[in-house]
């Protein structure tokens, strides 16, 4: 079927994207993958695109934009690519609307220009080594010393943990459990006290720079809170809708770029004296990860079409971030065996895509934590 979620407009951005990766990463990607981080040159390149801060508004050196499509064709054209590293969809999507709406004026004039030209790349820091997704069980804290905060605690897992300039910490402002007294503070590139750990050595997405966090007596100034103290789950909660279909997003364009290859692949592919996809199990096969491609698809991009009318909500968010990256972790693996001992040689782009994309189950909220908000929406 004709998709009808992108205009001649988005489209035409499509090139733009595929021109940038084209230039900027495919031919530096092995070199990154190898060195476990990207060149900062890349963002700065980016940013010269106009590929970041898209919806950040233009009085601060953004696109001006909230259209989230075009947050979608960034996320597709780079997942086709598998080009994972880069981690632009986590600073545009899920790190720039804290930045963005919650912001004071000074903030923004002192952070979102940087944002915009990649100058200052950005992480967010939620999961601690024994907090996951139960975010309630976050144990670092932030205590009130008049005109600062002294921040302690140690966060895992972070994405652009090396590289960032700016990371949005979660941490408790008040010794009450649970979801109340969580706030956001804003930790900046040599404060004293925060430091990075090692690169962490992943199955996957190699070259997105993932660290460990260290807080000791960091003087966070109270002119980097943002929003109000106390207030940080209800701005996480918001955000996280978001986040997760950004997601699915990705998670579908990946799973249908690895149709599309595997097609490809069967069709030219011979045993027993003719094509793999004379096969009738391979045609099964093929006929039932498209099926299940085009009927996600439908959903997902309904899914962007309310929430470009703020009507999106987090059970529809949370059904398709499960779904899509279920979908997406079931396709890697069924496209790997039809490609038989090739799917297994890292050159293959189904190879890389089987261990690029077992996250995506994972982060953003597992597909369990996904069940239950869902399970919990239905039966109470």
């Amino acid at each position: 079927m004709q998709r009808e979620l992108y205009t001649e407009e988005h489209e035409a951005f499509r090139e733009t994207v595929k021109a940038f990766l084209a230039k900027e990463v495919l031919p530096h990607y092995d070199r990154w993958e190898q060195a476990g981080i990207v060149d900062r040159d890349a963002w700065r390149a980016a940013g010269r695109q106009g590929l970041l801060g898209m919806a950040v508004p233009e009085e601060y050196g953004g696109g001006g934009t909230a259209d989230f499509r075009f947050a979608t064709v960034l996320a597709e054209e780079f997942t086709r690519a598998g080009v994972s590293g880069l981690a632009l969809g986590l600073h545009n999507d899920i790190i720039g609307p804290y930045l963005a709406s919650l912001g004071t004026e000074e903030q923004k004039r002192r952070w979102l220009p940087g944002f915009c030209t990649g100058e200052l790349v950005t992480a967010i820091a939620m999961t601690e080594p024994g907090t996951g997704s139960d975010l309630q069980g976050i144990r670092t804290s932030a205590v009130d010393r008049g005109d600062h905060y002294l921040l302690n605690g140690s966060k895992t897992f972070i994405s652009n943990g090396i590289l960032s300039d700016l990371v949005v910490v979660v941490a408790r402002t008040t010794p009450e459990g649970g979801a109340h007294g969580l706030s956001l503070l804003v930790v900046e590139r040599g404060m004293a006290g925060f430091e990075r750990g090692r690169n962490l050595d992943k199955i996957g997405q190699k070259s997105q720079d993932t660290a460990e966090l260290f807080f000791t007596d960091v003087r966070v100034p109270k002119e980097n809170l943002l929003g109000e103290e106390n207030q940080g789950f209800l701005y996480l909660m918001r955000n996280l809708a978001q986040e997760r279909l950004a997601i699915a997003v990705a998670a579908i364009a990946g799973a249908e770029h690895l149709v599309e290859l595997t097609t490809a692949y069967v069709k030219q592919r011979t045993a027993f004296g003719r094509p793999l996809a004379k096969l009738q199990h391979v045609r099964f096969e093929i006929a039932e990860l498209a099926t299940e491609c085009a009927v996600t698809r439908t959903f997902v991009d309904r899914c962007v079409t309310e929430h470009n009318r703020y009507a999106l909500t987090p059970v529809d968010a949370s059904m398709a971030k499960w779904w899509a990256t279920e979908l997406q972790k079931r396709t890697a693996d069924r496209c790997l065996q039809l490609h038989g001992g090739y799917g297994y040689m890292t050159e293959f782009p189904v190879a890389r895509a089987f261990t690029d994309g077992r996250i995506q189950t994972i982060y953003g909220g597992t597909t369990e934590i996904m069940k239950e908000i869902i399970g919990r929406s239905l039966l109470g």
